[in-house]
């Protein structure tokens, strides 16, 4: 595959070289184009809200064209500058075809969210089909990798740039029924530490690690049990898309500006037990 390697552009840095001087503009995404993957729905949509609330453009990948279009008018209508693409992050051509997309229709790439993944299994590991491997490491790992891999070499290597990996507290230690995909965030966990020896300074990568969250995707297992679950909590309650959003947000700006190749747990303290 080559690489293209873009005119340089006068873009603001997303990555700082000094201290930040004030906590409370370092939060601020003015200028920045940030490119979510499965930013519709749960945890990916509630990211990309909070990074056009505080200036980003924003740049959403996801596979539904209804759901790509009802988070665009959403977003528009919020005020924000945004624009969609169709694809799936397991699709080489499709990742190639986002990040070009990001670049050309907001002006760069400075902010990558490897947010999508997939489970098409629950069970545990020992039974698992060969082809339902291959589809979760398609997505979960592979995926991220490759398109962290073209967010730098098309921008991100000449202008800087964070890279904010979705993890799982599940990839930081065993659990039932979600083995090969806690085994996949695992390896995206150790991927993200790599990558961030080998890209500093240029580009920060660091991960996020939410617990169980309100969303489509994890509804299977907090359905019907929600109110004992809340309550193995220390804080009291699951989390919702939001409480990651936050967190997100602290990674991507420049208030984390002297952290790379770290994992950030938001579990309502769930860890702990």
């Amino acid at each position: 595959m080559r690489w293209r390697r873009p005119a340089a552009t006068a873009k603001p840095a997303c990555t700082s070289s000094t201290a930040v001087a004030d906590p409370a503009a370092a939060i601020r995404l003015d200028g920045k184009a940030a490119l979510i993957t499965g930013g519709t729905r749960g945890i990916g949509r509630a990211i990309a809200e909070a990074y056009a609330a505080v200036g980003a453009s924003v740049a959403v990948m996801a596979r539904k064209p209804e759901e790509l279009e009802e988070t665009e008018a959403a977003l528009r209508a919020a005020g924000a500058t945004v624009t969609v693409f169709r694809g799936s992050s397991g699709d080489p051509e499709a990742i190639e075809g986002a990040v070009a997309h990001c670049i050309a229709e907001l002006g760069g790439l400075d902010i990558l969210v490897n947010n999508a993944a997939t489970n098409p299994v629950f069970g545990d590991v020992i039974d698992i089909e060969p082809r339902a491997v291959r589809k979760i490491f398609e997505v979960n790992l592979e995926g991220p990798l490759t398109l962290i891999q073209h967010a730098y070499h098309e921008w991100m290597r000449e202008h800087r740039g964070v890279v904010v990996n979705v993890i799982s507290v599940g990839g930081l230690r065993p659990g039932p029924g979600l083995g090969m995909y806690n085994v996949s965030k695992a390896g995206l966990m150790h991927l993200t530490r790599q990558l961030a020896l080998k890209l500093g300074p240029e580009v920060r990568v660091n991960a996020l690690a939410p617990g169980l969250v309100k969303t489509h995707f994890a509804r299977m297992l907090y359905e019907g049990a929600e109110p004992q679950l809340a309550a193995r909590h220390p804080l009291g309650r699951i989390g919702e898309p939001e409480d990651i959003a936050g967190a997100a947000l602290f990674l991507a700006s420049d208030a984390s500006a002297w952290m790379t190749g770290q994992v950030v747990v938001v579990d309502g303290g769930m860890s702990l037990v």
